[in-house]
This record gives C-alpha cells, sequence and structure tokens, in this order.
C-alpha cells in the first residue's frame, strides 16, 4: 500500500471512530416525553381503570403540610397508595410521586421552609413516606409562596425559602439514592407544580430553584375563571387575536425562559376540566364578554355525555388560540375546556420548543382515558 493509500485509509478510519456509536437500548425521542397525570382519589376514580401504560408519572394528590412534616390526612390514602403501586405490573417503568400542598394544603409551607430545622424536618419526613409507600420521588405544589392563596400564613421571605426548601428536599433525596445505590433512572425524583404567571415568578427565584428539580409542572390554566370580570380561554395555548393580552401558554413558558429556567425542564400542564359562565354578553360567541354567573366546572367526561354538540351546546374553535369553546345561544351559556385537538396543538408547540411533555389535571375527570390517549399519540406521533 502506498503513502497516499494509506494516508487515506487512516482519515477514513479517525473519521469513523469519531461518529458516535448508536444506543440502540436508548428510547426513541418522543418515548422520553414525560406524560404525567395527577390523580385525586374520588367517588369518580377506579385505580386499575387507568391506561399506566400511556404514563410516565402518576402524582398522588396530595399530602398537607402540618407541624413542619409532610403528612397524610385522609383515611383511604395508605389503600389508594398501594393500589397504584399494582399499576406497575402495566408499566414497571410508572413512577409515582407524592405531590404536597395543593391549594387547600398550602396554608404551612410558608412556616415550614422558615428556618434551616423546619427544612430539615419537611424533607426527612417527605422521605420516610416515600420510603413506607414504595413511591419514587416528591413534587411540590406550594400555591403559592409570597402570596396569600387559600388564606395562607406567607412572607416575603418566601421567596429565599421556596429555593432552601427544595433544596433541602433534593440533598434529602439524594443521600437516599445513594444509600439505596439507585441508577440514575431510578433516582428520587423532585418536581413543582406552579404558576404560569410574572406574579409566580415575581415572589420565586426560579432560576435557582430550577437546579434542584427535575422537571417544573407549569399550570397553564385557570387563566380566566370566576376572579375574572369576562369569559375567555382558560388553558389557550396562543392569545386569541380578539383579546392579545389575554395570558396564554405559550406567554407562560416564555417568561419562565426568560427568568432562567431551561426550558427542557418545563412540562406543560393542560386540564381535564371546563369552566363556564352564563348570561354572557352574545357577541363573538361569548368570547371575553362580561357574564351575570359563574356556572359549575364540568370535567371532560360530563363535557362529552352532556354538552359538546348537545342541549343547545355547539363546539367552535378559536384558531388563533388553538383551544374550543362551547356556546350555548339560547341560555347565554359559555364553556371553555381542552380536547384531543387542542392536545395536538399543545404536542406540536413541546416538541418545537424542546419541553420535557405534558401534565394534566386530573385523572377522575378523564375516567375512560379519551383525554389521555389523545396526549399520549399526540406526543409519540400516532
Amino acid at each position: 500500500m502506498n503513502l497516499f493509500l494509506l494516508f487515506r485509509f487512516l482519515t477514513l478510519f479517525l473519521f469513523l471512530g469519531s461518529i458516535p456509536l448508536v444506543d440502540h437500548g436508548r428510547p426513541p425521542v418522543a418515548e422520553q416525553y414525560r406524560s404525567i397525570a395527577y390523580v385525586l382519589p374520588s367517588e369518580r376514580l377506579h385505580i386499575p381503570d387507568i391506561a399506566a401504560e400511556k404514563l410516565t408519572h402518576i402524582l398522588f394528590a396530595f399530602a398537607n403540610v402540618k407541624d413542619h412534616k409532610v403528612v397524610l390526612e385522609r383515611d383511604r390514602d395508605e389503600l389508594h397508595l398501594s393500589q397504584l403501586l399494582t399499576l406497575k405490573e402495566k408499566n414497571p417503568d410508572l413512577k409515582l410521586i407524592l405531590s404536597v400542598g395543593g391549594w387547600t394544603w398550602s396554608k404551612n409551607f410558608s412556616d415550614a421552609a422558615l428556618t434551616e430545622d423546619n427544612r430539615q424536618l419537611f424533607a426527612e419526613s417527605a422521605v420516610e413516606i416515600l420510603l413506607k409507600y414504595k413511591l419514587d420521588g416528591l413534587d411540590i405544589d406550594w400555591e403559592y409562596p409570597g402570596q396569600k392563596g387559600d388564606d395562607n400564613v406567607y412572607r416575603s421571605a418566601d421567596k429565599e425559602n421556596y429555593t432552601l426548601l427544595l433544596k433541602a428536599c433534593r440533598e434529602a433525596l439524594d443521600k437516599e439514592s445513594d444509600q439505596q445505590a439507585r441508577s440514575e433512572h431510578d433516582r428520587y425524583e423532585l418536581s413543582v407544580a406552579t404558576g404560569a404567571t410574572a406574579t409566580f415568578l415575581e415572589h420565586t427565584e426560579m432560576d435557582k430553584a430550577q437546579e434542584y428539580l427535575d422537571f417544573i409542572l407549569l399550570m397553564t390554566y385557570d387563566f380566566y375563571g370566576p376572579w375574572t370580570e369576562t369569559t375567555g380561554h382558560h388553558a389557550a395555548l396562543y392569545a386569541s387575536e380578539i383579546q392579545p393580552e389575554a395570558p396564554s401558554a405559550a406567554k407562560g413558558v416564555e417568561l419562565y425562559r426568560q427568568a432562567g429556567v431551561p426550558l427542557e425542564k418545563i412540562v406543560l400542564g393542560v386540564p381535564f376540566y371546563g369552566r363556564g359562565w352564563t348570561g354572557v354578553e352574545p357577541v363573538d360567541n361569548g368570547r371575553f364578554k362580561p357574564y351575570q354567573e359563574n356556572v359549575q366546572s364540568q370535567g371532560y367526561q360530563s363535557l362529552l355525555d352532556d354538552f359538546i354538540d348537545k342541549n343547545g351546546y355547539v363546539r367552535h374553535w378559536d384558531d388563533q388560540a388553538k383551544a374550543p369553546y362551547l356556546w350555548n345561544p339560547e341560555t347565554r351559556t359559555f364553556y371553555t375546556y381542552e380536547d384531543p385537538e387542542s392536545l395536538r396543538h399543545r404536542a406540536a408547540f413541546i416538541k418545537e420548543k424542546g419541553l420535557a411533555g405534558m401534565m394534566y389535571w386530573q385523572h377522575a375527570q378523564d375516567p375512560k382515558n379519551r383525554l389521555l390517549e389523545a396526549l399520549y399519540n399526540a406526543l409519540h406521533g400516532n
């Protein structure tokens, strides 16, 4: 072999050696998207019917905070947790996460986060529950640091203490993962559920807090409700042209990006329920109009059974917001909700932006897994 051919051979060899080998054991990119369900036990929920094979995580809602400790409050919590564990027979990779707080049980977070001793007690008590019930991680749903919420204790110091509480939890979970020799995929996880508004970001240090988190569940819903002066899409992906200043999921994601949160840690939240108003001004099919009173929210199954293109309600589509809505011209009633079409647009947005996946609240509102199946198919390209 002459020197020229030898040079060509060596060049080709070095080039091929620089190409990374394909890891055939790693799932395709689409399979790495998180699909996360909040499960709130109720009479409508039958845990064995949950399509666990279409989920990466189930978050059990909720544990309470008392005397700076994480505690289970309800009589049947232990039963429900044991039932959820059986879902791993359907999906051995399913992660079961304990969620703490929520709207009603966030009253004592500020006290629990106030001192180093309190934070340590909180974190250690949480780990004890994870070990007792064979769970895989912790979700903090403090609604909201530095804000009154549901008549909560709150302080200006919550801004820094929120970060410190997450740090204490992260350290406790990592310590336990090390002691159990849990591998990278199986290490205990830590997440938070957060408001998708500038107000939440003003009262937290999300650029610092995110360092301790596996992912952030951005609650991109409840943008409109009985607390707003007009109707509106309560979970719009984008702002509608008739109300360009309205909040949206896309705006929320951008706010978090600007606040220093990596997009790959953001999980986009979606509601499996609709909100409604009656006595609505009959213009633009009731969108963004004043109303006389709020009406009861409805789970997706109830909307299918009694509302969507039934009983005088007509489904409409806002193509700017990428959101469906119902309008009943006789009763002047407006409902905002999510459906398979809007979930497909959310999934496309998640892929475009490089987000971590999709979360929904909550499973009892979709007992036949219709929206869950639509969510899964949208994320996985089916």
